[in-house]
C-alpha cells in the first residue's frame, strides 16, 4: 500500500487548466483515468487525509504509485480524450459498463453494391446502417418479413447471391415476391439501392410519405379496375402497418430522442436506454456496471453518455437526450454531442408530461434489470459458494457459514421499537424461519440495548431446546408470528455458523456481551455498517473490508437488507394498527358489528363521545348496561393527537366517519 504523500506533485507544479489525469500503480499500469476544469483543484481533492476520502477513492489513491495528467484547451476535449484513454487502458477504477454487444441489431449494409438487410451483432461497421437494438433476433425477423413485401431488398447472404447469379435463377423469395432477385438483373443495381434507402428512411421513422403514396396508388388501380393490383397494394399497406403497430406511439410529435435511465445501490447501478425514433421506440438496450469508483448519478449518467455515442456519428446521435440527471459539466458534455451529430443536441431532463411519463417507464425498466441481475447471481450455486468460502476467510472461520442469521432493529422516532431475524442457507433465505420481536424490557430508543434483548431472546431458546427442556426460557414467551399453522410452537432449535447485525461497533459489541452471558463461544458475529459497507468484528478498532467486487461482500450486503426490510415491514404494520386502535377496543365484549353500528349512527367517535346513555341506547343491539360501559370507555380514553394531513400541513377535524 502506498502512501499517497509519496507521489504528490509539488505546489505549483500542477496546472490550472483543463486537462485529462491518470493515476498508475508501481507497476506502471493506468488504474484510473479522470478529468477536470481545473487539475491543480481537482488533483489535489485526491490527496487530503486519508479518513477524509471516500472508501474507494482511498484504495485507488493508495494503489497508485504515480500520478501524471495531460493538458488540454477546451472541457469538450477532456471529455473526449478521457473517453479515448478509458477504452485503451481499461483502468481497473473506473466505471465501465458490462458490453451490450450481443444485443441484435437491423442492418442495412449501403456499403455493398447490392444492399442487404440483416441481422448484425457485434461491432458496428463504417457504411452500415443501424437499427435498434432489439431485445430478441426473432423480433426484427418478424418486422423484416413484414416490411419486405413493400421493400423487397435482398436478404441472401454473399454466397447465395453468387450462386444465384451463376445459376440464372432466383431464390424462393425472389418468386414469391420479398426480393426483388438483383441477382439475376430483374432490378439494377441503382434501383435496389433506392429499395434499400426507402427501407431505411421508412425504419427512421418517416413513414407518413410511404403509406399516403401507397394509398393513393391502390385508390387509383381501384378507380381504374385493377382490382388484383388494388387488392396487393392493400395487403401491402396492412403489412406495414402492423410493422409500425410493433412500435408504438409514446412521443406525439414524432420526437428523435434517447431516454435513458438509473437504478442503483451501493454496489451496482443498471442503465436502460430507449431509442425512440419519429414518435415511436425503435430500440432498447440496457447495462449493468459495479460501482468501482466513487460516483454519483450525474457520474454515472456521464459515464453512460460516453460509452453510448463515444463511437457514434451523425442521426446516431438524436436530436434529444433525456437524462435523470445532468452531469457535473453539463454544457460541455452538450457541445461534444453536438460536435458527435454535426448538429445542436438537446441534453435536459425531462420536467413534465409525455417525456417525463417515458422517462419513469425506462427507470422501472432498470430497476427490473437490476433485481434480475441480484437475482441470477444470487442464484448461482458456485457464486454462493465462493461467497461462503471468501466470508469465512475474511473473517477467520473454520469453515464456510452454512447457516446466517441477521438481526436488525426498527422504529419511528423510538416508538414501536421491533426487531427482525431473517436466516440464509446455503446463501439462500429460509423464509420460515424468519422471526420478528417486540421489544419488551424497556421504553424508548436504544439500538444497541435492543439488539443485545433480542440476540439474548434467541439464544436463551437455542439453549433450552438444546437441553430438551422444552421451555423457552426464563420469561416463557413466544415472540410474535412464533406459533406454526398446527399450533405447535417453532423452536429456535439450530445455532447460525454467523450472526450478522446491522449497524456498527456498538451493536456488535452488544450482540457478543448477550452471547457471553449465555456461554456461547461458537457463534462467530459480525456486524455490517450499511453507509460505507464496512464489515466489523467484536474488539476490533479497524473494519474488515471487502474488495467492491467480492461475493462475500454481495451476500452480506443482501442478508442486511432483507431483514432490514423485514423489520421495517413489520414496525409499520405495529404502527398502522396502533393508528388505527379506537377506545371502544377496551369496551368487553363489543365485537365490530356493533362498533361499526354506533359510528354509523352517529358520524364519527367524536360525536359518539358527545352522546348521552340514552341516546346510546337507540342504537338497535345496545342495552343500557352496555351503553353505559361505552360511555365509560370514552370518559376514560386519552384524547387522541389531532390528525394533520402530511401533504398541506392542515390540522384535520375528527367529524367524518372514523372507523373504529
Amino acid at each position: 500500500m502506498a502512501d499517497p504523500s509519496s507521489y504528490r506533485p509539488a505546489p505549483g507544479q500542477i496546472p490550472d487548466s483543463p486537462g485529462v489525469y491518470k493515476f498508475r500503480d508501481e507497476h506502471r499500469r493506468v488504474i484510473y483515468v479522470g478529468k477536470a476544469k481545473s487539475l491543480r483543484q481537482r488533483l489535489a481533492n485526491y490527496f487530503q487525509p486519508l479518513a477524509n476520502l471516500h472508501p474507494r477513492t482511498a484504495t485507488m489513491v493508495t494503489t497508485a504509485a504515480s500520478v501524471e495528467w495531460t493538458v488540454v484547451s477546451t472541457e469538450v476535449e477532456a471529455l473526449q480524450l478521457e473517453y479515448s484513454w478509458i477504452k485503451e487502458y481499461d483502468p481497473r477504477f473506473n466505471v465501465k459498463y458490462r458490453d451490450d454487444k450481443s444485443y441484435p441489431y437491423l442492418a442495412v449494409t449501403l456499403n455493398e453494391e447490392f444492399p442487404r438487410v440483416q441481422v448484425m451483432r457485434g461491432h458496428k461497421k463504417k457504411g452500415v446502417r443501424y437499427f435498434g437494438p432489439y431485445a430478441h433476433a426473432w423480433a426484427i425477423r418478424e418486422t423484416v418479413d413484414l416490411m419486405l413485401r413493400v421493400f423487397p431488398v435482398r436478404t441472401c447472404s454473399a454466397g447465395v447471391f453468387r450462386n444465384a447469379a451463376s445459376a440464372g435463377r432466383p431464390c424462393l423469395l425472389g418468386y414469391i415476391g420479398k426480393c426483388s432477385a438483383p441477382c439475376v438483373g430483374r432490378v439494377t443495381p441503382e434501383e435496389h439501392r433506392e429499395l434499400a434507402e426507402e427501407f431505411c428512411d421508412f425504419m427512421a421513422g418517416r413513414t407518413g410519405t410511404y403509406l399516403r403514396r401507397l394509398e393513393k396508388a391502390m385508390t387509383e388501380a381501384a378507380e381504374e379496375m385493377e382490382y388484383e393490383r388494388a387488392a396487393r397494394l392493400r395487403d401491402d399497406i396492412e403489412a406495414l402497418r402492423r410493422a409500425m403497430e410493433k412500435n408504438a406511439v409514446v412521443l406525439a410529435d414524432a420526437t428523435d430522442a434517447d431516454l435513458i435511465a438509473l437504478a442503483e445501490d451501493e454496489l451496482e447501478a443498471a442503465v436502460q436506454i430507449f431509442h425512440v425514433r419519429g414518435g415511436r421506440v425503435r430500440g432498447q438496450r440496457g447495462w449493468v456496471t459495479d460501482k468501482v469508483e466513487a460516483v454519483d448519478t450525474a457520474g454515472l449518467v456521464e459515464h453512460a453518455l460516453q460509452q453510448l455515442y463515444g463511437e457514434e456519428s451523425g442521426d446516431a446521435v438524436p436530436k434529444e437526450v433525456l437524462v435523470p440527471a445532468l452531469p457535473e459539466d453539463a454544457e460541455a458534455v452538450g457541445q461534444w454531442l453536438s460536435g458527435r451529430r454535426g448538429s445542436q443536441v438537446s441534453l435536459r431532463v425531462p420536467q413534465r408530461g409525455d417525456k417525463k411519463d417515458l422517462m419513469a417507464t425506462v427507470a422501472r425498466n432498470a430497476q427490473q434489470a437490476l433485481v434480475l441481475h441480484k437475482t441470477k447471481r444470487a442464484s448461482d450455486l458456485t457464486t454462493r459458494s465462493r461467497a461462503l468460502e471468501e466470508i469465512a476467510e475474511a473473517l477467520d472461520l473454520d469453515s464456510a457459514p452454512l447457516r446466517i442469521e441477521c438481526f436488525d432493529i426498527s422504529h419511528l422516532q423510538g416508538e414501536d421499537v421491533v426487531a427482525s431475524m431473517v436466516v440464509f442457507e446455503d446463501g439462500l433465505p429460509r423464509k420460515s424461519e424468519y422471526r420478528r420481536f417486540q421489544i419488551k424490557t424497556f421504553e424508548g430508543q436504544d439500538d444497541v440495548r435492543s439488539m443485545h434483548e433480542v440476540i439474548g431472546r434467541r439464544f436463551r431458546r437455542y439453549l433450552a431446546e438444546k437441553e430438551k427442556t422444552g421451555e423457552w426460557g426464563e420469561d416463557g414467551e413466544v415472540p410474535v408470528d412464533e406459533a406454526g399453522d398446527d399450533g405447535r410452537r417453532k423452536r429456535f432449535a439450530y445455532p447460525p455458523q454467523l450472526v450478522v447485525v446491522d449497524g456498527g461497533q456498538p451493536q456488535v459489541a452488544a450482540a457478543r456481551r448477550a452471547l457471553d452471558e449465555l456461554g456461547i463461544d461458537d457463534v462467530a458475529v459480525c456486524g455490517l455498517a450499511k453507509r460505507l459497507e464496512e464489515v466489523w468484528l467484536p474488539g476490533e478498532d479497524d473494519p474488515v473490508v471487502l474488495p467492491r467486487s467480492s461475493e462475500g461482500l454481495y451476500l452480506l450486503q443482501r442478508v442486511r437488507d432483507t431483514a432490514h426490510d423485514f423489520a421495517i415491514r413489520y414496525q409499520r404494520s405495529k404502527r398502522t394498527k396502533r393508528l388505527r386502535s379506537s377506545p371502544l377496543d377496551a369496551v368487553p365484549g363489543l365485537g365490530d358489528t356493533r362498533k361499526q353500528a354506533l359510528i354509523k349512527h352517529f358520524g364519527s367517535v367524536k360525536r359518539l363521545k358527545q352522546a348521552t346513555i340514552e341516546q346510546i341506547c337507540e342504537v338497535p343491539g345496545f342495552g343500557r348496561k352496555t351503553a353505559e360501559a361505552v360511555a365509560v370507555a370514552l370518559a376514560r380514553a386519552v384524547p387522541a393527537a389531532p390528525a394533520v394531513n402530511t401533504a398541506t400541513g392542515e390540522i384535520m377535524e375528527d367529524d367524518g366517519g372514523t372507523t373504529a
